[in-house]
């Protein structure tokens, strides 16, 4: 029996009218993720979508499941044996592939995406669980089965499976735009910005360092990381922008305590430059509220009104353990918790303010050429490209941003 996989996409079937857009993006992105393997078609079939795998298919099962896994857009999915729509064929290859299995009970639970199939639900089950019980002797458990076998009826197709994968959920990537995820190194950013890719948003990165100030050590772990959040994306952006030279115009020019706040509102308007020529509609930040000296109210409103892009910020509400626990399921806690030489802390003044008066910022500004420091980090800013995966594809080098869009 050819085998298949069959993706059941969740969230999308709230769309209504827009559905078969949203569908039409999640084959893309799922024809993307798995290049290279032996993979017939991806067509989406009858409020699902099926993926025709060829001879090599089944040994490279686990290859799949690890790609579709961490795929956004993917509500579950199952590896799926493909029958006839006729009952007969159906029950004997149900418990035909049963007698492979060990388990302590069953149940057997079928679905008809064409109601036109003239056997109704309630009987394909009795019959395809009478079948497997007579072939294993398996006592049937409605409630807490050891071993739950799935049969989908569609209009020209039948598939059966025993197990689901569960999948990131939420929508395709690049379905709702694009976006610049600030990303430090630490254990918050990489987090927003997964939370976003799961929302459907396709993240460029940003990083701020200070080399040859500090070492390159940032620099390298940022690289991990966005190479770790490309598996969810498929392909990433990320600039690096040396911040060092800024920040040292900054402590001539600004009292001790407002430099935090005035870092960040460049780090902003740097951010919201690259994000408005590689073509994104927001800013992403990994800021907790009091989490640090920048992240009280007060000073998210001072850093936040120098852009008018939206800064979205998808942790605002979260504690530390939250997100830490967050961090550990995506895979970038390891990485984020490697010590580094981040920019945030060279420079940084032994009482930063807490509470930045509307106004201050603006006066403290007054003595900085912000233009022609926002331009010069601009043009010194180092592009990487990220893909995944690298299936005949050459890793691309850096190089300096020209201002084209991404």
């Amino acid at each position: 029996m050819p085998s298949s996989v069959i993706v059941h996409y969740g969230e999308l079937t709230l769309k209504g009218r827009n559905r078969p857009w949203f569908t039409s993006v999640l084959v893309r992105t799922i024809t993307a993720v798995l290049d290279g393997l032996d993979v017939r078609d991806v067509r989406p079939v009858v409020g699902r979508i099926v993926i025709r795998l060829g001879p090599e298919g089944d040994g490279q099962w686990e290859e799949i499941r690890e790609r579709l896994s961490l795929l956004p857009g993917i509500g579950n999915f199952s590896r799926a044996r493909h029958v006839a729509p006729d009952l007969d064929q159906i029950a004997d290859a149900v418990a035909e592939a049963a007698t492979g299995r060990t388990a302590k009970s069953f149940r057997v639970t079928a679905r008809r995406a064409d109601k036109r199939f003239p056997i109704p639900t309630p009987d394909i089950e009795r019959e395809v669980g009478r079948r497997v019980q007579a072939a294993t002797g398996w006592p049937v458990n409605l409630t807490e089965p050891d071993l739950h076998i799935r049969v989908e009826v569609l209009t020209s197709d039948a598939f059966f499976h025993f197990a689901k994968e569960p999948g990131v959920g939420g929508l395709p990537i690049g379905s709702s735009g694009k976006v610049m995820s600030l990303i430090s190194g630490g254990i918050d950013s990489p987090v927003a910005a997964w939370r976003l890719m799961r929302r459907g948003c396709r993240s460029n990165f940003v990083h701020f360092h200070s080399y040859p100030i500090l070492s390159r050590i940032s620099q390298d772990k940022v690289r991990t990381l966005v190479q770790r959040l490309t598996r969810y994306q498929l392909r990433s952006r990320l600039f690096l922008v040396p911040f060092g030279a800024v920040q040292q115009r900054v402590v001539v020019g600004v009292p001790p305590p407002l430099r935090v706040v005035i870092y960040r509102r460049l780090m902003m308007r740097i951010a919201e430059r690259l994000a408005v020529t590689s073509g994104g509609y927001a800013l992403v930040t990994g800021d907790s509220v009091g989490q640090v000296a920048s992240q009280t109210i007060a000073n998210l409103a001072a850093i936040g009104e120098v852009t008018r892009l939206p800064i979205l910020r998808p942790l605002i509400g979260f504690h530390k353990e939250e997100i830490t626990g967050e961090a550990q399921r995506i895979g970038t806690y390891g990485t984020s918790i490697e010590p580094d030489e981040d920019c945030c802390t060279l420079f940084t003044p032994r009482y930063p303010t807490t509470r930045a008066r509307p106004g201050e910022a603006e006066v403290a500004e007054r003595e900085l050429d912000i233009s022609a420091l926002v331009e010069q980090a601009v043009a010194e800013a180092v592009v990487e490209e990220y893909r995944y995966p690298m299936v005949n594809l050459a890793p691309s080098g850096p190089r300096i941003y020209a201002g084209e869009d991404a």
